[in-house]
């Protein structure tokens, strides 16, 4: 198994193919059930709407990350995240991952644009985490 540092350009497109798969989540599993709850009257405040949205895929992109180090565009795209020796990521890892790209990704993307400055072209949760996505073949 190979296991190179991958490209800045092919996470990023394996990032906007996520993108793909966040909304669809966030379109099953958020929005319809809130389409349900205010039919039956009930709304949620904004910050349990948020924290919805939090756990939600926290659950997804953790779990896809301890079982196999990749979600689905990641395994199109042939990448895997892992820890800095290589092996699989430990689960307060993946939390730290998690919670370092929120910041990372919505603050104008500055975690990305980290990349180009970064001297290994790390984003910046992953730097934080002390993760890096590698390109793998079988």
């Amino acid at each position: 198994m190979q296991s190179d540092a991958a490209g800045l350009k092919r996470r990023l497109a394996s990032l906007l193919y996520e993108l793909l798969v966040v909304f669809s989540i966030l379109l099953i599993g958020f929005l319809l059930p809130q389409i349900v709850l205010s039919g039956f009257g009930m709304n949620l405040s904004p910050r349990w709407l948020w924290m919805h949205v939090f756990v939600l895929l926290m659950a997804y992109f953790v779990w896809c990350w301890l079982h196999g180090g990749q979600t689905l565009p990641m395994k199109t795209w042939k990448l895997r995240v892992v820890d800095q020796c290589g092996q699989p990521m430990r689960p307060l890892q993946a939390m730290l991952r998690y919670m370092a790209a929120w910041p990372s990704t919505l603050l104008l993307g500055i975690g990305i644009l980290w990349a180009l400055i970064d001297k290994d072209k790390q984003f910046l949760h992953d730097r934080i985490a002390g993760t890096r996505i590698v390109v793998y073949d079988k």
